[in-house]
């Protein structure tokens, strides 16, 4: 009887943890899925009523709307006028939002490595010698900078701190690198530190 239920014990928690990896891949898919349609519900409403009725593929007709979009708006701002309108729109409207800035400089820092105003892919030795990743939010223009230090997996989540620049030694990397790294719980941080910094 006990060698019964020891089977059914293993055997249940086998199939579980092959399941639960499966339900929740569905559930981030299915999540992913609803918010693009959600996105792309706005500018369907733009045209004319009726035209989206009978859709059969509504994620499909939303990523079709969503990167149209965003074709033509990249195609404005290829213009001097457009660039223009959309500096004017950043500065008077989108930059008083509060996470706005926050937001544009996460994201600049995906696309590339060490830019200006971006956040930084960094590593900050401490006092006793160890090192730890970092990303440099602000510049403070002295001695210090403002640092965020990401803890494994969660590469944005944990403590802000005020730190001498000196302690600081800012990698040729993209935020991606760093995140990708902190996911992996450290896997490929040789390679990382490896490269020269900026």
């Amino acid at each position: 009887m006990k060698n019964l239920l020891g089977f059914l014990k293993t055997t249940a928690m086998g199939g579980l943890f092959v399941l639960l990896p499966i339900l929740l891949l569905y559930l981030l898919i299915s999540e992913a899925l609803d918010l693009i349609v959600a996105v792309a519900t706005p500018i369907a409403d733009l045209f004319p009523k009726g035209t989206f009725e009978k859709v059969e593929f509504p994620v499909i007709v939303g990523l079709v709307l969503i990167l149209g979009v965003s074709f033509l708006i990249g195609l404005g701002l290829r213009s001097e006028k457009g660039r223009g309108l959309g500096r004017w729109i950043e500065r008077t409207v989108l930059g008083r939002l509060p996470a706005y800035n926050a937001l544009k400089s996460l994201t600049t820092g995906f696309a590339g490595a060490g830019k200006d105003g971006a956040f930084k892919a960094a590593v900050m030795t401490s006092s006793d010698g160890e090192r730890e990743l970092a990303y440099v939010i602000e510049d403070h223009g002295e001695d210090h900078l403002t640092v965020l230090l990401p803890w494994a997996p969660a590469a944005f989540a944990d403590s802000v701190k005020i730190v001498d620049r000196n302690r600081i030694k800012v990698l040729e990397a993209n935020l991606g690198d760093v995140s990708r790294i902190l996911g992996q719980w450290g896997v490929g941080a040789r390679e990382l530190l490896g490269k020269k910094s900026a």
